[in-house]
């Protein structure tokens, strides 16, 4: 644990009795003394706090807002030039056979674009950006900055208390709020499924208002252990398990992210790493789709659990990337790739769980619906 990378939060996680363990080349707080399973329980129904300060932050600037757009959509196959000052969108970077090699959020502010990105991925990005976008495209890694996430149906009300203009946000909005004396940039969203807030905040900073937060009612500390359980629930994918280099945005079922001007006949078709074969996909369809997978005992099937089309023989048709217990359902929920011809809800397919093949269910996802003040 001593060579690990602490964020400005760990002396607070330590006080308040979290288990820390390695995570991306950082000490994170696994759980607190409530337990995953209360924890996860706790976020559905108050308000938890996460410290998601490990991730990368990015501002891109460059002469123009149109020049620091264009110049990133060279890079991902999202609508950048068309998203609206203070807005935020969902984005990938892909490679040239149209893989994923991370996810992201990007966000505008004025002319700037504001981009977190994922910590075990943080220096391939930040080398991918250096190296992808123009001279006159200036990349400024902000190490100054915590970042925050405040998650569940309580999230609202503890941050209306503090600034109200944080009752006015909608999903994806991006407003600068003061919580406390505390200038702060916030967005609407997570990754939990919950309604919610990330918060990105100087780190010197940081540690004040996240005991200011977790002194408002009915708010509690909340570990990885649960964000994961929380996301698998919300259909969420978690990059290296459920998707990564050699998996594609169609495959993935996350082309809903690729707005219709990089579409094939968009205004702005195409332009950014594999386009073509992502463009091929699109039309000819994939050998393998993400899909929800619910076991049918209790016991959970977790990432490298090979599915089959049969109890005996058969043919291994998929593998599960994302498995464990889903509080929400007080049962076991697994997220996984599947052939093509198996997609359909209500497949009943077979995991090899030490050597004994067990049943499984096609679901659709997510598990639990999204929460999103839309």
């Amino acid at each position: 644990m001593s060579d690990l990378r602490q964020t400005p939060l760990y002396e607070l996680h330590e006080s308040l009795g979290a288990k820390m363990v390695p995570f991306a080349g950082y000490a994170m707080p696994v759980q607190y003394p409530m337990g995953v399973m209360q924890e996860h329980v706790h976020t559905r129904t108050h308000a938890g706090l996460f410290d998601v300060s490990h991730m990368g932050q990015v501002i891109l600037s460059g002469p123009s807002w149109e020049s620091v757009a264009l110049a990133f959509e060279a890079l991902v196959p999202m609508d950048v030039l068309g998203l609206a000052d203070g807005r935020q969108r969902y984005g990938l970077f892909t490679n040239e056979t149209g893989g994923i090699e991370d996810d992201l959020m990007f966000a505008r502010r004025g002319d700037d674009l504001f981009v977190v990105v994922n910590a075990a991925c943080k220096v391939a990005d930040l080398a991918r950006m250096r190296n992808g976008l123009p001279q006159q495209i200036q990349l400024t890694e902000l190490k100054d900055r915590a970042l925050i996430a405040l998650q569940g149906p309580g999230a609202e009300a503890v941050l209306a208390a503090l600034d109200s203009r944080a009752a006015d946000m909608r999903f994806m909005d991006v407003f600068d709020l003061t919580l406390d004396g505390h200038a702060v940039w916030a967005s609407r969203s997570g990754y939990t499924g919950e309604d919610g807030y990330e918060i990105s905040v100087d780190a010197s900073e940081a540690e004040a208002l996240a005991k200011i937060l977790l002194e408002q009612p009915g708010v509690a500390p909340i570990g990885l252990g649960a964000r994961d359980s929380l996301r698998l629930e919300a259909g969420l994918c978690l990059y290296g398990n459920d998707i990564d280099a050699g998996t594609d945005p169609v495959s993935a079922g996350l082309t809903w992210a690729m707005q219709k001007a990089r579409r094939v006949g968009g205004d702005r078709e195409g332009g950014f790493p594999g386009a073509t074969a992502v463009f091929a996909a699109l039309e000819r369809g994939v050998p393998r789709q993400r899909v929800g997978l619910q076991p049918k005992g209790r016991a959970p099937m977790r990432d490298g659990v090979l599915i089959y089309d049969q109890t005996d023989g058969g043919t291994e048709i998929g593998c599960v990337t994302s498995g464990g217990f889903g509080p929400s359902l007080q049962g076991p929920v697994a997220m996984g790739y599947v052939s093509t011809g198996f997609t359909t809800p209500g497949t009943e397919l077979f995991g090899e769980v030490r050597g004994k093949r067990l049943p499984l269910e096609v679901v659709k996802l997510p598990f639990v619906p999204a929460k999103f003040k839309r």
